[in-house]
């Protein structure tokens, strides 16, 4: 019994997380507004034992915030915050990608060890770049993120993953309030995924950086485009 209730509960917490983050992400809870361990388990009819850890687990991940006195809140990134996040992508994949595509003869053999998962990285990249041409944010978040994810598993190592996830969910956390009410949201979301896939599976290492270059350089744009708002306000471009 001790063991199946231990499952259970992990399974619970994992399930509110995972449901909590997706709220986050939509941006349906808005930073600034501060909730209790007691109000998300009323809302989810659960006890407050598997909401607290999830709120810890996703303070962890950097989403959410807490107060000792006020409960949790969403954390609240700034326009630098997200220049930093997009810049410390940049380093890190590019030293990823350098190392398997630049000189070390590396990419053959690691891409044919992944050629299943490119199939599904594939079809999360087709998925992404509809919804990102359509400007359904419901959508593309969780596939761009999906993509992200398992595009990762070309380079094999968790840590540089789990990195590079954290940084997009916060990313998203940031950009959508402002994406959610901008008139030109499409020309702001990155549509990308296909070419980049399609770059990896030939292994051209020219083609990667410049498709690589090119997200970096969109998100940069957006945030000085943010930055010239006086000030910039969520959720009016």
């Amino acid at each position: 019994m001790g063991a199946s209730g231990g499952v259970t509960r992990s399974t619970l917490r994992q399930q509110i997380t995972d449901a909590l983050r997706d709220e986050v992400l939509a941006g349906r809870m808005q930073p600034r507004v501060a909730f209790t361990v007691k109000q998300i388990a009323e809302q989810y009819g659960v006890s407050a034992t598997p909401v607290r850890e999830a709120l810890f687990d996703l303070s962890a991940q950097g989403l959410l915030e807490s107060d000792q006195h006020r409960g949790f809140r969403v954390r609240e990134f700034t326009v630098a915050d997200y220049r930093s996040m997009v810049q410390a992508r940049a380093l890190v994949i590019d030293g990823v990608y350098r190392g398997i595509f630049d000189g070390t003869g590396s990419a053959p053999a690691v891409l044919a060890a992944h050629r299943p998962a490119l199939v599904s990285v594939r079809r999360r990249a087709e998925e992404a770049a509809r919804a990102a041409r359509s400007g359904d944010l419901d959508i593309l978040i969780g596939y761009d993120l999906r993509f992200w994810r398992e595009l990762g598993a070309v380079i094999g190592n968790t840590y540089i993953t789990d990195f590079l996830q954290r940084l997009r969910m916060q990313a998203w956390v940031f950009a959508v309030p402002y994406l959610r009410g901008d008139a030109d949201v499409c020309d702001w979301l990155w549509s990308g995924h296909q070419e980049l896939v399609e770059a990896i599976a030939a292994a051209d290492g020219p083609a990667v950086r410049a498709v690589l270059d090119a997200y970096y350089a969109h998100g940069l744009s957006w945030a000085d485009r943010l930055a010239a708002d006086d000030p910039p306000h969520p959720g009016h471009g």
